[in-house]
């Protein structure tokens, strides 16, 4: 197996403790290569110094989460400024808008974004995206800056037929987490997910959240984990109607051209 995680919270405080077997499971698993999400000032400089100590398996990216755009102001746009220019950063985000839960203005995640998207389109990096219960505001910012972009994918994409074809026309990449293992509310992600044509499809752990639901025996500790990754690639193969083999090595070649990545031979 060769796959690659484009998404998993690794500074989470919850793999502080046993980070290297973490590590370990993954590799045994078959994911050959992990991006790093950076959500915040704090997150991002750690996803830079976790991917600078294992250079040829992580990755990662810089950006502020609409949860806490009310924090981005010049010192913060700096910091992530600072962060784009090191090689290891490949992606500009989290970034995007999230008007489900509002744990920021909207005025705040208005210019978060814009700020990002503008900084994506300095550097020429991509953009690394998040998108809940805001689509028409998110698409209209997009749009209006796709021309300059180099591209970027919509993490966690969980949204309807329509949003999807509008981020497909768009040349956006698309992001699959095990929300798609989930019976109670990715019934409608099931029957898109065959929709996205094979060079625009990513998956991601999202780790530590959003263990797949599919997965028999559960871990106690309901902590999702990048080795869990195979279970979504089984849920997407299954509902795709092609190998959990070719979604891997598409998902794989997808990921490392995007994001200009370097993959680890497969074990």
């Amino acid at each position: 197996m060769n796959l690659v995680d484009i998404g998993a919270n690794l500074s989470h405080g919850s793999f502080d403790h046993d980070f290297n077997q973490v590590v370990l499971s993954a590799l045994d698993a078959g994911i050959s290569h992990i991006i790093i999400t950076g959500s915040d000032k704090e997150s991002s400089a750690a996803a830079l110094r976790l991917s600078k100590q294992r250079p040829q398996y992580f990755s990662c990216t810089a950006g502020y989460h609409p949860h806490v755009a009310d924090t981005f102001d010049a010192n913060a746009w700096r910091s992530v400024f600072e962060l784009a220019g090191e090689e290891k950063v490949v992606a500009i985000g989290e970034t995007g808008l999230d008007f489900n839960r509002n744990f920021s203005s909207k005025e705040s995640q208005l210019h978060a974004f814009e700020q990002h998207l503008q900084l994506a389109a300095q550097v020429q990096k991509p953009l690394f995206l998040h998108q809940r219960d805001a689509h028409t505001d998110f698409l209209a910012l997009l749009r209006k800056y796709r021309d300059q972009l180099v591209g970027g994918v919509v993490h966690c994409f969980t949204d309807n037929e329509a949003a999807l074809k509008d981020y497909l026309a768009l040349d956006m990449h698309i992001g699959i987490t095990g929300w798609i293992c989930d019976e109670r509310r990715g019934a409608e992600l099931q029957s898109l997910v065959a929709n996205i044509p094979s060079d625009r499809l990513l998956l991601e752990s999202d780790a530590p959240y959003l263990l797949p639901r599919t997965l028999s025996p559960k871990p106690k500790s309901r902590r999702n984990e990048p080795r869990y990754l195979v279970e979504v690639l089984e849920s997407v193969a299954r509902h795709c109607g092609r190998s959990a083999q070719q979604i891997a090595t598409e998902t794989s070649a997808n990921a490392a051209e995007l994001f200009g990545i370097k993959l680890l031979a497969p074990t």
